[in-house]
């Protein structure tokens, strides 16, 4: 009786320790969270409706189109007919609607002109980064202060996996039952806990998916870790005895470090360079003759690129023509039909062609997840995402309301779950969260300050106990 007493009150424990850790977890990670599912939704809006680059503009179809020349040639006369340089063209996504054109003014400025493919008319002309879409993504991305913006999104997604597994733990305790737990018995009393727990456990595993993908484009985890070990070799396509550190990487065709263009698992590999003896057959070219954009575009569509596609310009005597189609820069609907290819400038050799089966196995995780992420991948996909990010902010919002309710009333400060010092080390948890604070060395640097005011500071300081006790 005395031992099943003592497990009793050990169990006990144990859930207010987890409470404390998911309490705490909460109000940290929520603002950070309703920003990204509010921004995220935004960018689904806007992707809809005005396209990422504001290329959601229709016009008549006709029998026959102008060359793409012509074409970038009345894109270049619209933006800066005397130093402008056009460095980029996407295809359209359907017969009705318009070709973008990206060109770079002599004053450094990105735009992007849309033109009818039928008559050569430059429809709009818009900035390159100051569209809603790209507010959207900036806010996304880094929340618009850079580094540290940066670093305060991959805690908050960091400490998110933790808000995850102590959640999970919680209700679990109390229902004891999968089904239980996605259709729980609502009461009046605990409608509001019941709310937000049943959201948590329907979007928890999409959760983490996202918060991983997130991850994988930070500044820590993502690039000092993940990418260093996960980029595609360029070794694969014999690149020339050049020091590696001298190349253009493929993450230099983003139109910004905020914008994410191209694959993840490339933006880290070396660029592969033009003037050499490397690679196969191509572009048929007579001597003398000059690569166009015409016979770019007709080589793509030879060699299979079919529907909107994208086409950057080579960048300096060494820079090579990039043909690519990726769902998440809205190319296609598929991410494992990803496709990057390469060609010589001078020669027209095909240098590269690198398709989502030349992937590394972190390399389709991320393709896929991306795009689920993104919403690319359908109207299913879109219709999931957002009522995925209204879940999170509801979640969010009631997980409020639930610390609200169970205040005392005039109760001053946090009012967390009760501490109990009595509690020894729990393995079973301390585990896990050691390993992912090792994992994610964004999360070392919060949950560190958390256990020491919780455990070293509260217990011994009568103001603080006001506020954390």
């Amino acid at each position: 009786m005395k031992q099943n007493i003592s497990q009793k009150k050990q169990s006990s424990l144990h859930y207010f320790s987890i409470w404390r850790w998911h309490f705490y977890a909460g109000i940290l990670v929520t603002p950070g969270l309703i920003l990204l599912a509010a921004t995220g939704l935004a960018m689904i809006i806007f992707a809809q409706t005005v396209g990422r680059l504001g290329e959601q503009i229709t016009i008549p179809v006709q029998t026959t189109t102008k060359t793409l020349q012509e074409q970038a040639l009345a894109a270049q006369m619209a933006v800066d007919s005397t130093n402008g340089k056009v460095v980029q063209y996407i295809a359209p996504t359907a017969d009705n609607m318009v070709a973008m054109f990206r060109v770079d003014t002599g004053n450094g400025d990105a735009m992007m002109a849309a033109v009818n493919p039928y008559t050569a008319e430059v429809v709009d002309i818009s900035p390159r980064f100051q569209g809603w879409y790209q507010f959207a993504e900036n806010l996304h991305s880094d929340m618009m202060i850079g580094t540290f913006g940066d670093f305060l999104l991959e805690a908050s997604a960091s400490l998110t996996i933790i808000l995850i597994l102590t959640g999970f733990y919680l209700w679990w305790n109390k229902q004891k039952s999968i089904p239980k737990m996605l259709f729980p018995q609502w009461k009046k009393q605990t409608f509001w806990r019941s709310l937000h727990a049943m959201l948590g456990s329907w979007v928890s595993l999409l959760l983490l998916t996202f918060c991983l993908s997130g991850l994988a484009w930070s500044g820590i985890w993502g690039e000092k870790m993940v990418q260093a070990w996960s980029q595609f070799p360029a070794g694969k396509w014999g690149n020339p005895p050049i020091p590696v550190s001298t190349l253009p990487v493929h993450g230099d065709l983003n139109a910004s470090p905020t914008s994410k263009e191209v694959p993840w698992v490339l933006e880290k590999t070396p660029m592969p360079v033009s003037g050499t003896s490397w690679g196969e057959k191509g572009i048929d070219l007579t001597k003398g003759e000059h690569i166009t954009l015409d016979k770019i575009e007709s080589f793509a569509r030879k060699i299979g690129f079919e529907g909107r596609y994208q086409v950057n310009f080579p960048k300096g005597e060494t820079g090579v023509w990039t043909l690519s189609q990726d769902s998440m820069s809205y190319d296609s609907p598929s991410p494992t039909a990803d496709r990057t290819v390469h060609i010589d400038q001078y020669s027209g050799h095909l240098l590269a062609d690198i398709r989502y089966d030349d992937y590394n196995w972190f390399g389709k995780f991320m393709a896929v997840s991306i795009a689920l992420h993104m919403g690319t991948m359908g109207w299913w996909s879109i219709i999931m995402n957002i009522l995925f990010c209204l879940a999170i902010i509801i979640m969010c919002i009631s997980g409020w309301v639930i610390w609200w309710k169970r205040r005392p009333t005039n109760a001053v400060g946090l009012v967390p779950p009760a501490q109990k010092n009595d509690l020894p080390i729990w393995y079973a948890a301390a585990i896990p969260l050691l390993l992912i604070a090792l994992i994610f060395p964004a999360a070392i640097l919060v949950i560190a300050p958390i256990w020491l005011l919780d455990k070293l500071l509260i217990s011994h300081n009568q103001t603080l106990q006001k506020w954390f006790k």
